[in-house]
């Protein structure tokens, strides 16, 4: 690895590390500014069919702060009649797929119970519940937000005012709910809530069908809002070839990095980049990873693990949860006996 090339991955590290993130506090700000940590996103954390049931587990056990995706699908029961929302990929959805109520909500419980017990929110948001729904329908994002009322205690919310462009203080709480940019999902989620209530789930910015290796201003072009929050990009706004063509990481593309984080931050988001894995082919087929989300090696995709933390990226995907974790843990130590 040049020299240079690994100067630019790492220089910028933030002044406080800790855990498997790195926090930056302001005033005893207690609210996760955008910027202010960076922490391991559990890429399709669920299991596939009868396979890979232990990701949830494998997600904890990295520690927490930590980000889990789940991905939603709306099962109708042809013989009933009856309709359900399951933790899954997409079709075909058979109706055995977990719940997430009984798959993420039940598994977390004794982490969020504790958590509450002990009030000690320095580190809260302590899970960041990704969820990544595979269809819009309107009965099936009404059931959700049934569930998140059901959970409410748990959850970071915000007030909704009559201002939508007002981001309102948050009222932090052990998980946060980040959903998608569909404006659908901003329809249930929030348009229908009347004042007053809270807002329990945020969305990310528009970006669809724009071209990937345009400036940041314009792939990120809206401000955060009291519902949008947050930004959610592939990598190949980062490297034009995505993960599997990436090459060489170089100062130019550390440079494009920081300019896409510095633009989120400066309008008030959170920003997300998914998926870095370094693996080989027989790894991707035993552990059900995607192709088009390998950089070919750990050392390839370790070196942009180091660039994204060094730039302060919020949320950092990767199906290779543990190795991520041990990633962030490393830095932290080395920056805290740097700082000594």
């Amino acid at each position: 690895m040049h020299r240079s090339v690994r100067a630019a991955a790492l220089a910028g590290l933030p002044l406080l590390l800790c855990g498997a993130f790195i926090a930056l506090r302001a005033n005893g700000q207690q609210v996760p500014q955008p910027g202010s940590r960076t922490i391991m996103d559990a890429h399709n954390c669920y299991p596939y069919f009868e396979w890979w049931g232990d990701r949830i587990d494998r997600a904890l056990s990295a520690g927490t702060p930590v980000a889990i995706e789940q991905d939603l699908g709306w099962y109708t029961d042809s013989t009933t009649g009856k309709s359900w929302s399951v933790v899954t990929h997409g079709d075909p959805i058979t109706g055995e797929e977990p719940i997430m109520e009984q798959y993420f909500f039940a598994r977390v419980r004794p982490i969020v119970e504790q958590a509450l017990k002990e009030g000690d929110k320095g580190d809260w948001p302590l899970i960041t519940l990704n969820l990544d729904f595979k269809d819009n329908k309107p009965e099936h994002l009404a059931a959700l937000l049934a569930l998140l009322r059901k959970y409410q205690p748990w959850l970071t919310s915000a007030v909704k005012s009559s201002h939508i462009e007002r981001a309102q203080p948050l009222d932090v709480k052990p998980i946060l709910v980040l959903t998608g940019e569909a404006d659908a999902q901003q329809t249930v989620f929030y348009d229908q809530l009347h004042e007053g209530e809270r807002v329990m789930a945020f969305g990310a910015i528009h970006t669809e069908d724009k071209d990937p290796q345009a400036a940041p201003e314009i792939l990120d072009s809206e401000k955060a809002n009291n519902y949008r929050r947050w930004w959610n990009n592939p990598w190949r706004v980062v490297e034009p070839g995505g993960q599997p063509h990436a090459g060489e990481w170089t100062p130019e593309k550390m440079n494009r990095l920081r300019a896409l984080v510095e633009r989120a931050h400066a309008n008030g988001l959170w920003i997300r980049f998914y998926t870095l894995d370094g693996a080989t082919p027989q790894d991707l087929s035993c552990h059900g990873w995607f192709r088009g989300y390998n950089f070919g090696s750990l050392d390839a995709a370790r070196i942009r693990w180091q660039a994204a933390i060094a730039a302060h990226v919020d949320y950092l995907a990767s199906d290779q949860y543990e190795l991520l974790g041990d990633e962030l843990r490393h830095s932290a130590s080395s920056e805290m006996h740097n700082r000594q």
